[in-house]
């Protein structure tokens, strides 16, 4: 164990807290939420299942799932003043400040559901349901697309591609977004959801905690990872580029994203899962474009690194098959960890105790102070 005198970088293998949430095996690539294996509820599940599973600790009952997912319908109408606050946002401003911001102002139009404790639920349901409908909303307006209606009628997934591209999805469209929310919900402590924690841990509100993660998240080497894969697609082009696009960048010590992780030693469980929805969804659509660069990618950072991908590096290539621009793809990220995030603040705040960590001091001491008149 490291004395009072050692720094762990980055908090990297210190245990903070105790949670009953998210397990992660980096030796195995497990991936459990809750007590439920990733790969389970990836196939056999829903986003709405998942998102009851962490809020509540059990699978729901037929009756449990169709309220909550009445309940979610329900909730996607955004206040009045927040949608006009939206609409006043430049067209050009990221998507990640405009959440950020909508965020926190939801907390003034709903006090209710802002004070700590149990009954802060209300306000993870709210957030949830409304993250696609504030995406929508500014994404609508700037791309000339006709104003959004809520579709009760529509599940979480099916919602947020109907609020982004103003059509319902197919059923292989809905299937691939739904597993992609299960599979971002929740990862442990995450720079994010531990941005969470720390607010929660004040015994700050709900909306508060949940913007400090929103903001954690935007940062490119939490959230912004799938982007920045699509990106490097389109500098490979063709699968026959990538060994030299990738030597390259070794070469100028650049990072590749979408491989690699701080805990897991093995492949990421969510990147296997989210390979073959990216092949078959591209089977779908007819176009194995992302998918072959990709399988490419993959060969040559292990032949010349022996990384394995993370969830970033298939995540894009669905989201781009969508239509979806690039700027969303975090955002995205949001509204599926959105649940993670709120779970983990309901349990900060039933063993509640201040997140605060100590930093070795590195400077000088005793300097002599100098009057004003005498320094240069």
């Amino acid at each position: 164990m490291a004395s009072s005198a050692d720094v762990q970088r980055g908090l990297q293998d210190v245990v903070a807290l105790e949670s009953r949430l998210c397990f992660i095996d980096g030796k195995l690539g497990r991936l459990i939420y809750q007590g439920y294996d990733i790969r389970d509820l990836a196939e056999r599940s829903t986003f709405e299942e998942v998102a009851y599973l962490l809020w509540y600790g059990k699978l729901p009952t037929g009756p449990e799932l169709s309220d909550l997912t009445s309940r979610l319908g329900a909730l996607r109408t955004l206040p009045p003043a927040l949608a006009e606050m939206i609409d006043r946002f430049p067209a050009d401003a990221n998507p990640m400040d405009v959440l950020r911001c909508a965020v926190s102002a939801l907390g003034l139009y709903e006090p209710a559901e802002t004070q700590p404790g149990p009954h802060a639920i209300s306000g993870a349901l709210r957030l949830t349901a409304t993250m696609p409908s504030i995406l929508g909303q500014f994404h609508r307006r700037r791309k000339g697309l006709p104003p959004l209606k809520p579709r009760p009628d529509l599940s979480h997934a099916a919602y947020l591609i109907y609020a982004l591209l103003d059509r319902v999805p197919t059923g292989p469209e809905t299937r691939a977004m739904d597993v992609d929310l299960i599979l971002h919900a929740d990862h442990e402590l995450n720079a994010s959801t531990f941005a969470a924690r720390v607010t929660a841990s004040t015994l700050s509100d709900l909306y508060s905690a949940v913007t400090s993660a929103v903001g954690a998240l935007k940062g490119p080497l939490h959230g912004g990872a799938a982007e920045r894969v699509v990106d490097l697609l389109q500098v490979i082009r063709t699968p026959d580029r990538a060994a030299e696009v990738v030597h390259s960048k070794l070469v100028r010590h650049e990072r590749i994203m979408g491989f690699g992780h701080r805990v897991y030693k093995v492949e990421d469980p969510r990147a296997t899962i989210l390979r073959e929805w990216s092949r078959r969804l591209g089977e779908a659509k007819g176009d194995l474009h992302y998918y072959e660069l990709l399988r490419k990618l993959e060969e040559v950072v292990h032949r010349e690194k022996g990384l394995y991908p993370n969830v970033d590096l298939y995540s894009g290539s669905v989201y781009a098959l969508f239509g979806i621009p690039t700027d969303l793809f975090t955002p995205i990220f949001a509204v599926s960890r959105v649940t993670g995030w709120t779970a983990h603040v309901l349990e900060e705040y039933e063993d509640l105790r201040l997140i605060r960590p100590m930093a070795k001091y590195v400077g000088t001491v005793d300097l002599p102070y100098v009057p004003i008149g005498q320094r240069t």
